[in-house]
């Protein structure tokens, strides 16, 4: 027996989560699955204390605080959440609606689908100099859960991207110490935050070396920290009581990749009226789209959310002209949302 839907969104995370409300107001209800056990997406699995600081009217907002207000925000329209379970087969059906299967045997038929799947199936890049595997989850980590933890111990960050920048901000002046590892002089992180952390390598609040790990120190099994290559290839001894790596994620499209979307370099390519894919029915918003332009930023997926519920519309209704409606002078918008009016 399947359950018969107007749309299945694959992926809980940030982007799949507005997608619930962006539907709702357009009086669309939706089922959502997500391969981990809660909804959040590498948001909530990997960084649910790293700290936000580019959602609108939030100077800074952690990451799990994201989800939770995004929860809020999605119950009056009382969304069916699927976790724990991948959609393992998607196929279209002779009517046009698409028979989707997840690897719990949840069957759906559903008019459309909406792909908020982050990077897919991802895993975070890891550390593999020699000895590391000894001391991951003790010393060594990919996430920072607890940031309490880190008080007055003496910490290495690796990394050179925004998650990187963003821990080394924040901790600076938690810790003892602090050295921020790259393997570049260049790097990925938001300018703003590379210039702050100069400013405070340059007051002495934290170190910075340019360099790759090339081994894991330790002295009769215990953790001592890092031996560092430099551009000459000159190794250097960083001590520490922890690293941590955050040299992103490791994507696969899993099942994605045989559904038949157009890919580019493992992301699906959409329109940008839209969202959609080259499949009718079919759309992606979040990080697992591409197209022209395309940057990799939670408020990008919630601009293509809110286009690709009116999509969604237009493809369940396409005899119906679309009306634009504000939350604040609609009263069927309100009505939707459960606002009494006095």
């Amino acid at each position: 027996m399947s359950i018969s839907t107007d749309v299945v969104i694959i992926g809980a995370g940030p982007s799949g989560l507005f997608q619930i409300f962006e539907l709702g107001l357009l009086d669309i209800r939706a089922h959502v699955v997500d391969s981990l056990a809660h909804v959040g997406g590498q948001c909530g699995e990997l960084y649910p204390e790293k700290p936000i600081y580019d959602i609108p009217a939030y100077p800074v907002i952690g990451a799990q605080e994201l989800v939770d207000r995004l929860m809020e925000q999605v119950k009056p329209f009382e969304p069916q959440f699927h976790l724990g379970q991948s959609v393992t087969q998607l196929e279209r059906k002779a009517d046009g609606r698409f028979a989707l299967t997840t690897s719990a045997g949840v069957k759906f038929d559903t008019a459309t689908v909406i792909i908020a799947a982050g990077l897919g199936a991802f895993e975070p890049r890891s550390l593999r100099a020699p000895g590391a595997a000894d001391f991951v989850d003790k010393n060594i980590h990919y996430r920072i859960t607890r940031p309490e933890e880190v008080t007055g111990k003496d910490i290495i960050i690796l990394g050179g991207g925004d998650s990187a920048l963003d821990w080394t901000l924040e901790l600076h002046d938690k810790v003892n110490s602090l050295v921020l590892i790259h393997r570049r002089v260049d790097y990925r992180a938001q300018p703003a935050s590379v210039k702050k952390m100069k400013q405070l390598v340059k007051s002495g609040a934290l170190r910075e070396f340019h360099g790759m790990v090339r081994e894991v120190l330790s002295d009769d099994g215990r953790f001592r920290g890092l031996a560092v290559a430099d551009a000459n290839g000159d190794l250097s001894e960083i001590d520490a009581q922890q690293v941590y790596v955050f040299w992103g994620l490791s994507p696969n499209l899993g099942p994605l990749a045989d559904w038949g979307l157009e890919i580019e370099k493992r992301q699906i390519r959409v329109d940008t009226e839209q969202f959609q894919t080259d499949e009718p029915g079919i759309f992606a918003v979040g990080d697992i789209n591409t197209y022209p332009g395309k940057k990799k930023l939670i408020l990008s997926g919630f601009h293509e959310a809110a286009l690709a519920a009116f999509g969604v519309q237009k493809h369940l209704n396409p005899d119906k002209k679309v009306f634009l409606q504000y939350t604040t002078t609609s009263p069927i918008m309100q009505q939707r949302l459960g606002i009494k009016k006095s």
